[in-house]
């Protein structure tokens, strides 16, 4: 079963069922301690926190990007640790559209569990259902069969693939960060502006309804469809600033049911960390 939206109501009244674990992946990539204060302050009850700079992400060299991936065996045992099982069913959610929580399904992804699902509307849409918030510690769990990594059912590609595509183009980047970061005209979080040469550009932000819920299957296909213009979706490359809301674009091309499009995990942080990779800007 490969899953990827869950609606608020449809994950109340799952809460209490055993085959069910949800993550709380609130962050705030300016203030590291903004998501497990968001916790602390109330969650789904049940939910466990995860933080995406000590626990989501490897150790940073400053020439593997800002959220290097974890190793993958490392990252089943953690996943094992909070009671996961190869049938238990994954509930990611945040308080930002969806970014983070997309992260998190499309690493459980890599990791080869396909049951995982991102909490459509997030918190907000938790809370504006009325729905219970807790403020209780999360409860002890007995890990059953770890989560052992198995076939990822998503692929990546290095800093050298992208780079060689740039001559011999095997494969189409797209760039989820938003236009203006595309364009080189600002950069907040890395030390050199622009994108990488050829690549699109689809601001994460495109994916959402005005309320913060994901667009409908047929709005994503259709507007995917048009920047994709016939390129076929496993040619797609997909990043972003440090290959977290590359994944939102992934997630919605699932939506849209163009599967099979890949990761850049580095992305811009990474690439730009070598001054020997070239760098465009504008359109």
């Amino acid at each position: 079963m490969t899953t990827t939206l869950i609606s608020a109501a449809d994950l109340a009244a799952r809460l209490d069922t055993p085959d069910v674990r949800v993550f709380d992946v609130r962050h705030d990539l300016t203030n590291h301690a903004a998501g497990r204060q968001a916790y602390d302050a109330g969650h789904i009850p049940g939910a466990r926190y995860l933080d995406h700079e000590t626990e989501l992400a490897a150790a940073k060299t400053g020439k593997n990007g800002r959220h290097p991936l974890p190793d993958r065996a490392q990252f089943g045992a953690l996943m094992a640790a909070h009671g996961v099982t190869p049938s238990t069913l994954v509930v990611a959610y945040d308080a930002s559209g969806g970014m983070y929580a997309a992260h998190l399904w499309w690493m459980l992804r890599w990791l080869g569990h396909d049951q995982v699902a991102v909490l459509d509307g997030g918190w907000q849409a938790w809370t504006a259902a009325g729905l219970p918030v807790s403020h209780d510690a999360a409860p002890a769990v007995q890990p059953g069969k770890p989560v052992e990594p198995g076939a990822p059912l998503t692929g990546t590609v290095d800093a050298q693939t992208v780079l060689a595509n740039i001559a011999k183009p095997a494969f189409t980047v797209i760039d989820a960060r938003a236009a203006n970061r595309y364009r080189g005209e600002v950069e907040p979080m890395d030390p050199v502006a622009g994108h990488i040469p050829g690549a699109l550009n689809r601001p994460n932000g495109e994916n959402l309804q005005p309320d913060g819920r994901f667009k409908s299957a047929d709005a994503l296909r259709a507007e995917f469809g048009s920047l994709l213009a016939g390129r076929d979706p496993a040619s797609i490359v997909h990043q972003c600033g440090s290959g977290i809301t590359a994944c939102h674009n992934l997630l919605s091309m699932e939506i849209a049911g163009l599967s099979g499009s890949r990761l850049y995990s580095g992305s811009w942080s990474e690439w730009c960390s070598d001054p020997a990779r070239p760098v465009a800007k504008g359109e």
